[in-house]
């Protein structure tokens, strides 16, 4: 059911990438992701830690995002020599007027679920079901950037069957495989002149594809006051084949309706390393340290190439790879309260010359504030909240299209559009954990 219901936003990591896996790390900003055994999500934070568990556990819960955009200094035009007569030679350059309203990213709600099995005192296994990459921008119609993408969806579901070994007290080890299922679908208004003048065409492209990734992790205790735990998460690659379809009142009034074409397009989510380390600093007091890689220089471009259309859209991202750090602390105020906190520093992969409308991000702070609640011995209640704010950033990017209409190309056409954003968002989220 969790599965069938995952659904991802921009939210809470660099570039596409999602850190909403677990309500507990999120109280103290995931600064332990790979190092703090607490319940059945270390499934995902480290799958060696299953063995650090004490009995069967399964974790559900999940967070909802509230982002919010200012868009700014917005400016937008398209250039072509056709322009020249319409004219009368006077210019090649023509506006384009719009809309910037910025409440381009829906509220969504991000489900996992986890369960986590001790077989003995060396053996677990486990399982989950979350989504680690999504995005999704859905501008308003008449949006002034509307020739560079008006529409951007894509989620990542992924299933984990997961094995974890205990050496003794001090080494575990834990692998586990990823079945993973991602949709996507890109729109845009594509600029085109026809015999019958200026227009745009809508243009859509939509796919899916199933892939398989692996992860392992490591867990070294050297006293049981200290915890150390290195993760690893590879990357995966996918061929989405879908559909392209291009509609527009001028495309009718030539005879032509709708133009389709099959479409592929390959995408890679990039592998991460997590290091993270968990200090005991007193009985109550614990401390929480994490670093994490992310290799997103596999994200080039948006290449979707038509069957019989040749490429239908080529956009260049050029990725750099980006870090992640993480401080935070959990303090049991009593034996069945536990309070926690952090703060996340996250460098964007995205540059000034390549950031787009689609996923308009730049580096980014969180802080999170959370608490545990353990009623029964069987059952824990976790709460956590973040704040997510992003250095304000500068799109501009110019695209030259031509279009192909009854077996002839349209004159190029070079739209313009440069924007100031400042983008933030809430995150609220809640976690059962029940132990067997």
């Amino acid at each position: 059911m969790a599965a069938a219901a995952l659904t991802a936003g921009q939210a809470q990591a660099g570039g596409f990438q999602l850190n909403e896996q677990s309500v507990s790390g999120q109280g103290y900003g995931h600064a332990g992701r790979s190092s703090n055994v607490h319940d059945a999500t270390i499934v995902f934070g480290n799958p060696a830690g299953m063995s650090f568990l004490d009995r069967a556990q399964v974790s559900v819960g999940g967070t909802y995002l509230k982002a919010k955009t200012d868009i700014s200094n917005a400016r937008a035009s398209q250039t072509s020599p056709a322009f020249l007569p319409a004219t009368g030679g006077a210019t090649d350059t023509l506006p384009v007027t719009g809309s910037n309203e910025g409440d381009m990213v829906p509220g969504t709600f991000v489900p996992f679920a986890f369960y986590a099995h001790p077989v003995n005192d060396r053996l677990a296994f486990g399982f989950g079901v979350y989504a680690p990459f999504g995005s999704k921008t859905d501008y308003e119609g008449g949006f002034q950037g509307r020739n560079q993408g008006d529409y951007t969806s894509v989620k990542v579901k992924s299933a984990q069957p997961t094995v974890s070994y205990r050496f003794n007290d001090q080494w575990s080890v834990g692998a586990g495989v990823t079945y993973n299922r991602v949709d996507g679908e890109l729109r845009r208004q594509v600029p085109v002149v026809t015999p019958l003048g200026a227009a745009e065409v809508d243009s859509r492209v939509e796919g899916d594809d199933e892939a398989w990734g692996y992860n392992l992790g490591v867990i070294y205790q050297p006293v049981p006051e200290t915890t150390l735990g290195l993760t690893y998460r590879s990357k995966v690659d996918y061929t989405l084949e879908g559909d392209f379809t291009a509609s527009s009142p001028a495309l009718d009034q030539l005879g032509l309706g709708t133009v389709t074409d099959d479409a592929t397009l390959d995408l890679t989510t990039p592998e991460t390393v997590n290091f993270s380390v968990t200090q005991q600093m007193s009985e109550k007091l614990k401390l929480m340290f994490g670093a994490s890689w992310t290799r997103w220089s596999q994200f080039e471009r948006i290449l979707v190439e038509g069957a019989n259309r040749g490429e239908v859209t080529n956009e260049t991202q050029n990725y750099s790879n980006a870090w992640a750090f993480a401080t935070g602390g959990e303090y049991q105020l009593t034996p069945a309260l536990a309070l926690r906190a952090g703060l996340t520093l996250d460098a964007t992969p995205t540059s000034d010359e390549h950031r787009s409308v689609r996923i308009p991000s730049d580096d980014r702070r969180i802080f999170s504030l959370g608490a545990g609640w353990t009623p029964l011995d069987d059952l824990t209640v976790d709460l956590a909240y973040s704040y997510l704010t992003e250095r304000r950033t500068e799109i501009s990017q110019a695209k030259t299209d031509s279009f192909t209409v009854a077996g002839q190309s349209t004159p190029p056409v070079t739209s313009n559009y440069s924007a100031d954003y400042k983008n933030e968002a809430h995150g609220f989220g809640a976690q059962l954990t029940y132990r067997f």
